[in-house]
Order: C-alpha cells, then structure tokens, then sequence
C-alpha cells in the first residue's frame, strides 16, 4: 500500500514530491507499491491530473531497475513516448533474457525485447524478425546504451586517424535512391524529428568520387574496418539525434543489415554467409571538413569493388 503522502502528491499533482518518492520505493525494493503508484497516476491522468510524465518515469524505472517480474510487464503495456530511451532496450540493458522471458507477453515487445538482448550477444533469446537470433561471427560488438535513474549514455565510436585528401575534381552520379534512401534510414529522427542536416551521393568510381560528389573539393579521409563501419551505422541507426526519439540498439542492428543488403543487392532477409561475403567487397571510409566535431555526426563513404560504385553519406546534428 502506498502512504498518504504519495496520494497527496497525486491529488494536488506534486511531480517533483511524486519523483522522491519513486525514488525511494525503487531504492528500498518496494515494486508492488511502486506499481501501485503507476496504476493510482494512470487514473489521475484520466481525471485530467498531469502526471503522465510520471507514470511512464516509473515505468522506466521498472524496467530498469526492478527484477524481471516487474519489468516485463511495464514493456508488455507498450510504448512509453516520453521515457529516456524505448523500454525493451532499456530493459535489456540490465537483465538478462532468461529473467524477462517468463514475463513478457507474446507480440512485437517480446521480439524487440529479444532482439536488444541479441544486439549485446547473448544467445538463446528470440526468434527475431528477420535478422539471425545471434551475433554472426563477422558483426562487431555494438555501441550500446548505459541507463542510469536520470540519465542515458550513448558515446559514439571513435573515429580513425585521418590525413588531407585531394578529391577527384569530376565524378559521375547514377540514380540509386533504394541504397541513398537506406543511408538516410540510419539518420532520419535526426533531420526529421531534430535539428539534423543530411546529404548523400551515389557515383561511379571510388569513395572518393562519392565524397566529392557531396560538395568537397578536400577532405580528411580515414579507412574504416569491416566492423568499425558497421558499429558507426549501427550507433547512428540507434540514435535519435539531439531531440529525436531514440530507436534502439536492435534497431540500428537493423538498419545496419538493411543498408548493407541494399547497397549490395542482396534478397531481405539476407543470409548471413551472403552478408559476410558481400562485405568482403567493400571499403569504408570516415571523412571530414576538417571542422571541429560538434553533436551527433556520421561521414561515411563506402565502395564495392563488384560493381564499381560508391556511396557518401554526411549528417550531423546538434543539441542547439
């Protein structure tokens, strides 16, 4: 039962006095009464409180921080718009898959669910959509997200060294807006739910050509791995930007898998062996103007040797 004080706080809609006392049912382990707190702010919504917002807090700290018992359905009520990152991730980034599944109610949060578990490597957890239920031996480990009570925290990769580069001063565009429109997938919250600026090329030739072909005459270029190139699609995939909402790691696993199957031609879902080999065709590379590096940025230019084309993308966004 909760106490008099939080049905207080509730009547008169004392958010900030609500927030201490989440606060210290999730520090003391209460999770009964701290899910009786959700269900007692969801009906003060509906007598037109405003404490929204702190009903879907708790269920963010549910699923952070209380044992699978309770997290599993605070994820199986749906989606929670205003909490720091999608519940199944942030889930995910605390428990393992054995003490969410008996919880979980069947349908699409369970697989997302799932899949953020397999993004981190576990295995045994799934089916998932589409994608292999484990990492493939070639896929990198993923730059996932660190929850905490108030806060998320989603670094970036760490770029590679990069040396001044002389562009080629003609290139030759073609129309691919399937493999362009891929690249703008991994960016989209960040033009269209934030402040984010995107450009892309599609060309004949080189990374170079494609880098060109976005406007530079030169640049700071580095060559990326195999698995630093997917890491930064997957980071951007999973980003929402400054203000966007973010997607998840799952998702920018996804994404990644998507880009890489357009630009190759390869059939959806792809098999992960036709995967491996079609990455071992190309070549990706980091770029810049040379500007100091501000906010959320992915520079990514790629080229397949098979067919002897080559993409760029360059997005950035900024919190400001």
């Amino acid at each position: 039962m909760i106490s008099r004080r939080a049905i207080e706080a509730i009547e008169v809609s004392d958010t900030d006095e609500l927030l201490r006392v989440v606060d210290g049912l999730c520090e003391n382990g209460e999770w009964d009464e701290l899910v009786e707190l959700k269900e007692r702010c969801r009906e003060a919504v509906g007598r037109g409180k405003q404490l929204w917002g702190v009903e879907e807090h708790i269920r963010y700290r549910l699923t952070l921080q209380a044992p699978g018992r309770w997290a599993g359905p605070a994820i199986s009520e749906g989606a929670a718009r205003f909490t720091l990152g999608p519940l199944p991730e942030v889930a995910a980034s605390t428990k393992p898959w054995a003490d969410l599944d008996p919880y979980l109610d069947d349908g699409p949060w369970r697989a997302v669910t799932a899949a953020e578990r397999v993004v981190r490597g576990e295995t045994g957890a799934g089916p998932i959509p589409d994608l292999p239920d484990r990492l493939a031996a070639w896929e990198p480990q993923y730059q996932v997200a660190t929850y905490k009570p108030d806060k998320v925290e989603t670094p970036s990769p760490d770029p590679p060294a990069v040396d001044d580069t002389d562009l080629p001063t003609r290139f030759t565009t073609v129309d691919d807006p399937q493999s362009e429109g891929a690249l703008f997938d991994l960016v989209q919250p960040w033009v269209t739910e934030s402040n984010g600026r995107y450009e892309s090329s599609a060309v004949e030739g080189t990374a170079l050509h494609a880098i060109r072909a976005l406007g530079l005459s030169r640049a700071r270029v580095g060559k990326l791995s195999d698995a630093e190139a997917l890491r930064w699609m997957a980071w951007a995939g999973a980003s929402g930007g400054a203000h966007g909402r973010r997607r998840g790691a799952a998702a920018g696993r996804y994404g990644t898998w998507w880009a890489i199957a357009t630009i190759c031609d390869l059939d959806w879902p792809p098999d992960p062996g036709e995967m491996e080999s079609a990455l071992e065709h190309l070549d990706f590379y980091w770029f810049d103007d040379g500007s100091p590096g501000t906010g959320w940025a992915l520079r990514l230019a790629v080229e397949d040797a098979r067919s002897g084309l080559a993409w760029a993308i360059a997005a950035v966004d900024a919190a400001d």
